[in-house]
């Protein structure tokens, strides 16, 4: 991994200092992001009124869902020296952007096995390529946090509380995000929903539980695996639905598996790009060797020039908006409740190196 990725690590037991932490180390980088989101917005025909009202009303939300993940925000906001509303702004960033229906040009695969007993290697892993517009390529980083119920690992946004990532209970999350008509703003943001669960969730029946205890008013997957337990969960404003593994596997990249909200999917955003991945990576499951480790995964979300982009290579001719790029790759294993994490794609995060976090 570039030397240069900013890791965050904070551990103040109260929500507001864990924040403040948070804020603090992110102070002169956190405003370019945030600069970088608003032009996006504008760009999706959100003004700057809009994504305010936007902001405090699922402000309210948080507060009422759990009142430490706003006061973590208004830590954060503290720490960086920004306005409260424009950090919830950046978490509710995919709700506000639901509001556009701009297609786009691309966007995560993930993959996770569950062994069966007979066969030798950790139970459960996963890997996923996190693709995004490449101008937000400077505004992530890896973190650990410490002081909540268990302790998590991982990558997030600048400002954002969550994202992908393991924790100490052996609790591993990969994230995709989907498109149905219903979404939008209103409720607890998909990334907030990830670090509620990654911080509270001990197994995989905790994890949904807490999903499922969430109004949500947007679109996306969390792929949720312990060391013995894997599924995939369709989380959508109308209901949340579970997918079980298939031959011990779960793929995902950006559309609907279950059929409950695939009559109101938004397949302008996504499609057909999202069902060729899918397709992509599982026919090279069908024909290729069982992967029975973490690193054996990892080549399955390669590709090339003229195949499926497993790998988003962003087309610079374009405008700001249009240019994505596979930002990170990352690996979790639950059992040694460790995140591997490399800059760039799968091809690009081959020979490392890596930054290997431990819950």
């Amino acid at each position: 991994m570039d030397t240069e990725r900013r890791h965050i690590a904070v551990s103040a037991a109260e929500p507001f200092e864990r924040g403040r932490e948070r804020g603090e180390r992110l102070r002169e980088e956190l405003p370019g992001g945030l600069e970088l989101y608003f032009e996006l917005f504008r760009l999706a025909g959100l003004t700057e009124d809009r994504v305010r009202e936007d902001a405090l009303r699922t402000a309210d939300v948080v507060g009422a869902f759990r009142p430490r993940l706003r006061e973590e925000l208004d830590g954060t906001a503290a720490g960086a020296g920004i306005d409260p509303w424009q950090v919830c702004a950046l978490n509710a960033r995919t709700e506000i952007l639901a509001q556009s229906g701009e297609g786009r040009p691309g966007e995560c695969s993930t993959i996770v096995r569950r062994l069966d007993a007979g066969e030798s290697g950790p139970r459960t892993f996963g890997v996923q390529t996190w693709d995004w517009h490449v101008e937000l390529a400077r505004y992530w980083h890896t973190h650990e946090v410490r002081g909540g119920r268990h302790d998590t690992v991982g990558l997030t946004e600048h400002g954002i509380l969550g994202k992908i990532g393991v924790n100490s209970a052996g609790l591993a999350l990969h994230f995709n995000i989907l498109g149905h008509r219903a979404d939008g703003v209103g409720g607890v943001p998909v990334h907030l929903l990830a670090a509620t669960v990654l911080e509270e969730a001990g197994s995989v029946a905790e994890a949904l539980d807490i999903v499922r205890s969430a109004p949500i008013s947007a679109s996306s997957s969390f792929a949720l695996f312990d060391r013995e337990t894997a599924v995939t969960a369709d989380i959508t404003p109308v209901g949340v639905f579970v997918v079980e593994p298939v031959d011990g596997t779960l793929i995902r990249t950006n559309h609907f598996l279950s059929p409950a909200p695939r009559a109101d999917e938004k397949n302008e955003l996504y499609q057909p790009d999202s069902r060729e991945r899918y397709d992509f990576i599982a026919a090279r499951l069908a024909h290729g060797p069982r992967p029975r480790s973490v690193t054996e995964l990892l080549g399955f979300l390669r590709s090339d020039p003229g195949q499926p982009r497993l790998c988003c290579v962003p087309d610079m001719t374009l405008s700001l908006g249009q240019r994505w790029a596979t930002l990170s790759t990352v690996m979790l294993e639950p059992a040694d409740r460790t995140a591997r994490i490399a800059d760039g794609s799968p091809l690009q995060a081959a020979d490392g190196p890596w930054r290997v976090l431990t819950a």
